[in-house]
């Protein structure tokens, strides 16, 4: 990723939805703006910065620029957290994780993975690459072992495979919107591993509209989710997920777990379809 250059267009597209009436700065210029959003100056003054400062660093040079600083122009473009984050991503990246190669997984990890046995689980790697997955993860959403490696992904799943889209149904555009907010929390978090970016132009090319949401520049970590999804086999599955890291494996993003509630209806059909697959469990052999 050219860390100056999205840092430039993340910082023009957050401006670009700011209007001088939402932080309190009424247009007295008269007649219509020829601008979209607030102005530089507009910016730069809310944020306390010179103008001169501010226009480096939306130009992508973030040399000698402090997170006081940094702060300040998250507040006054109204980042949320994780759009906070990933501004310091960009403009800091010495400060962000080291990236790590892909390792073998530890078979303990499998292990755990193969004994939810009510829980659809998948370790994913660094471009949410689904590294290794247990049986109902595969009944549940795909056969992954069937997959080419390459399509093994969370952004093949959504934008290229038009089962997982009918199974989420009305759902699938906030899906979609989530996912690829994650990917560009993990492209500046990670600004060392190719893959990533090698990942996000196929899919570019793959998908016209997983390419517009890309250039929409939303942010967004996928920590927790709640689905409700129209499975094929057992009809409404309504789960929720959670994201869990995995400190000592630095080069996996972590462990997507989904679960139903207790004693529900989903629950009891989750055990209809682990009593019924017969689906060997991953990673699949390399080749």
């Amino acid at each position: 990723m050219d860390r100056g250059a999205e840092l430039s267009e993340f910082l023009k597209s957050r401006r670009a939805r700011l209007r001088p009436e939402d932080v309190d700065l009424p247009y007295r210029g008269g007649g219509t703006r020829r601008v979209r959003g607030l102005r530089r100056e507009e910016l730069a003054l809310l944020a306390g910065v010179s103008v001169t400062h501010y226009t480096r660093l939306e130009q992508g040079n973030s040399r000698n620029v402090s997170a006081e600083v940094l702060d300040a122009i998250a507040d006054a473009l109204r980042l949320t957290g994780d759009e906070r984050g990933y501004l310091h991503a960009l403009a800091h990246p010495a400060h962000r994780c080291h990236d790590v190669p892909q390792a073998p997984l530890r078979p303990g990890l499998q292990r755990l993975l193969d004994s939810m046995v009510l829980t659809p689980a998948l370790v994913l790697g660094r471009h949410a690459n689904v590294v290794a997955w247990n049986r109902l993860a595969a009944a549940v959403f795909a056969d992954f072992a069937a997959l080419p490696e390459k399509r093994r992904t969370i952004a093949h799943l959504i934008f290229l495979d038009e089962g997982i889209r009918r199974m989420h149904g009305e759902n699938w555009p906030r899906l979609a919107r989530e996912h690829v907010a994650q990917l560009r929390v993990l492209a500046a978090r990670y600004p060392r591993n190719p893959q990533i970016m090698d990942h996000v132009d196929t899919i570019c090319r793959q998908s016209p509209e997983f390419g517009r949401l890309w250039h929409e520049h939303h942010v967004a970590v996928a920590a927790h989710r709640d689905y409700v999804l129209d499975h094929p086999v057992v009809g409404e599955l309504r789960l929720s997920a959670e994201l869990v890291g995995l400190p000592g494996d630095p080069e996996l993003q972590g462990m997507d777990l989904f679960a139903a509630e207790p004693g529900s209806e989903s629950e009891e059909r989750l055990r209809r379809l682990a009593a019924t697959t017969r689906e060997p469990s991953g990673p699949a052999p390399r080749g």
